[in-house]
């Protein structure tokens, strides 16, 4: 189609309570047709270079903001992704919810986000298909927990899902970060300074990663020989931690201790002061996630590593994967870090 000439000077902003810049008026600035202006907004039709670049400077000089729902009809998508977020207030899905929405913010994506706060395999569920009516493009779900993989189950198969640590058997593409491995770097490096054997506190047992975590831990004792001591479980709390230090206090061969996260070795650290226990002296301890605040606490804290950005960005890539057709079954795994600090240093 030919271009318009451009017309006479350009058109300034709209100020408020004016009336909002129009493709018409994107068209006039450009100096093209408005069906123009239309196929470079909607990515449909071939544009020439330059004159994509005149169309987008255009936008950018008026403040022109294309109506979202026209859009979506004439192109059947939304540029709108679901999230649905399982205790957001953790830091794990609190970390990978920021680099989901980076990731999504730099592809044109916007995020709508559900939360939970009761995990079940209802709620879940629920949530995926409240997300799915208000026309998102395909839903992350990061919900580690044992629910969400039976929540899942009920996701259409032709509707774009992806969840974040939801379990082998989960029939949607999955990312985790192999817990069972980080469990085992954090209890080799105590069981290589010279432990006995090495205590856990675990989180709750129906969290997929405390299980995965305690298992690791179980088996790398297991492999050395060593006898496993009763596990203590524990909420994810500092609160926990420090009841569970208390108890673990009293323990008389007690040398070495694996946190199933630095919330809860927080807590336990707590308790080991009060009771005139020194770390790393008297115990060695070890966390699990590596918060921002685990180089700051009293000792430095010894855990393991997980890049919770790179996993957001990561699922994110899973999710773009599926929405263009990729395998339903993908599966992801990041590997962790071991971190070493003062909380394992020499005695």
């Amino acid at each position: 189609m030919a271009e318009r000439p451009r017309s006479g000077g350009p058109l300034k902003a709209t100020s408020a309570g004016t009336r909002q810049p129009s493709l018409t008026d994107v068209a006039g600035v450009a100096g093209v047709s408005h069906m123009t202006v239309s196929r470079v907004i909607n990515g449909t039709g071939p544009v020439r270079p330059e004159t994509r670049a005149r169309v987008l400077a255009a936008i950018e000089e008026l403040g022109y903001r294309p109506n979202s729902a026209a859009r979506a009809l004439v192109t059947g998508r939304t540029g709108t992704l679901g999230v649905v977020a399982l205790e957001s207030n953790l830091y794990g899905p609190a970390s990978t919810l920021y680099g989901i929405e980076n990731a999504a913010r730099e592809a044109g994506y916007a995020i709508t986000i559900s939360s939970v706060s009761r995990p079940g395999r209802s709620s879940i569920a629920d949530a995926v298909e409240n997300l799915r009516r208000q026309a998102v493009e395909g839903v992350i779900v990061i919900a580690p927990h044992v629910s969400a993989g039976r929540a899942l189950e009920a996701a259409p198969a032709d509707f774009p899902v992806v969840a974040v640590g939801g379990g082998e058997a989960a029939p949607v593409p999955v990312i985790s970060v192999d817990q069972r491995d980080g469990a085992r770097r954090a209890t080799e490096h105590l069981l290589a300074l010279g432990h006995r054997t090495v205590w856990h506190i675990a989180g709750p047992e129906d969290w997929l990663e405390a299980r995965d975590r305690e298992l690791g831990w179980r088996e790398t004792l297991e492999r050395h020989g060593v006898g496993a001591p009763q596990v203590i479980r524990g909420d994810w709390s500092s609160r926990s931690g420090y009841e569970a230090g208390r108890s673990l206090a009293k323990e008389k061969d007690l040398d070495a201790v694996f946190a199933g996260n630095d919330q809860m070795a927080l807590g336990l650290l707590r308790a080991f002061a009060e009771a005139g226990i020194s770390v790393p002296r008297d115990v060695r301890v070890a966390g699990f996630d590596d918060v921002p605040e685990a180089a700051y606490f009293t000792p430095p804290l010894t855990t393991v590593r997980q890049d919770f950005i790179e996993v957001g960005r990561r699922t994110f890539g899973l999710l773009a994967g599926r929405m263009d057709g990729g395998d339903r079954h993908a599966r992801a795994l990041v590997v962790p870090e071991l971190i070493v600090r003062e909380s394992t240093g020499p005695r």
